[in-house]
């Protein structure tokens, strides 16, 4: 009896051993990409468009170039959260100023592209959220000093921008081109056309960052426009509202302390800085009593 118990037992530790090694060695179940990856696909027959210009899709290379960029940025998750969030805040203000400057209203990506909605400083010291060196900011009318950088005052960097801009668009007759050169500089880009004897965007083989530049910005455009497509789904007030209920106070004075200043309107240096960032200390300096139009918010 117990020489069959033995028998018997290990009879089913070798069945169960089997069909433990059998089941892993099954091909798992599939599943399908609408459960957890919405795998962007660019079709040799879509429309994507930049600046009232057609990407050229049926061209294969461009066709894999773009959808890297959608692929790259669909699943750079928290970043394109942040900046689905940050476009009710910052479009409004950058769409009214492309606007009024007769620049294409898909140049708002461009400052995506850029800067992700932040006012950061870049390896080569280009700042605010479209990417400013201080000579050219200076060159398009924007203080860089010790206490004030309008390359983070979001509404004169833009205009500033478009000006830059229709600079370019003059030079290069697209704005596709144009887009590229601010990105690369025109120098660089004007070298380039004429040394490899194409002057279409697409044709060109340009640096690395460039080369990806005009395809990251439709790639961008294409996620914010469509985020339930790309798996984003945020309600509406999951956005951030934009920072537009404020009161402008005009100094032509220096403030010694911002943070006093701040308390006589009754908020923090916090808040004013978050209004303001374009101030850079906590004093503001102004030897030539220049005029500053500085928000308060209610």
């Amino acid at each position: 009896m117990a020489s069959f118990l033995k028998f018997y037992l290990a009879a089913i530790a070798a069945f169960v051993t089997v069909a433990i090694f059998t089941a892993s060695k099954e091909t798992p179940p599939t599943i399908g990409n609408d459960l957890f990856f919405n795998v962007p696909h660019v079709d040799a027959d879509g429309d994507y468009w930049f600046a009232g210009e057609r990407v050229p899709v049926e061209n294969f290379d461009v066709r894999e170039r773009l959808e890297r960029e959608l692929i790259l940025n669909a699943y750079r998750h928290s970043s394109t959260i942040l900046n689905l969030k940050n476009s009710a805040r910052f479009f409004p203000v950058i769409e009214k100023i492309l606007k009024e400057n007769g620049i294409p209203d898909d140049f708002k990506y461009v400052a995506v592209a850029e800067s992700d909605f932040r006012n950061a400083t870049s390896p080569a010291g280009a700042k605010g959220i479209w990417q400013f060196m201080e000579g050219t900011a200076e060159d398009y009318g924007l203080e860089v000093s010790g206490d004030v950088d309008e390359r983070m005052h979001l509404e004169k960097a833009t205009r500033a921008a478009c000006q830059y801009l229709k600079k370019y668009k003059e030079r290069f007759g697209s704005w596709t081109l144009t887009a590229a050169a601010y990105n690369m500089g025109a120098r660089g880009l004007s070298n380039e056309m004429s040394n490899q004897k194409f002057d279409n965007f697409y044709d060109l083989n340009l640096n690395d960052e460039t080369n990806r530049y005009i395809f990251r910005i439709v790639a961008i455009k294409e996620i914010l426009e469509h985020p339930e497509k790309y798996g984003f789904d945020l309600r509406k007030e999951q956005l951030y509202p934009p920072l537009d209920n404020f009161a402008l106070v005009t100094v032509d004075t220096s403030i010694a302390n911002l943070g006093d200043f701040a308390k006589q309107f009754g908020i923090s240096y916090r808040m004013l800085k978050l209004y303001n960032p374009w101030l850079r200390d906590w004093k503001l300096m102004n030897p030539k009593g220049k005029v500053y139009d500085i928000k308060i918010p209610k």
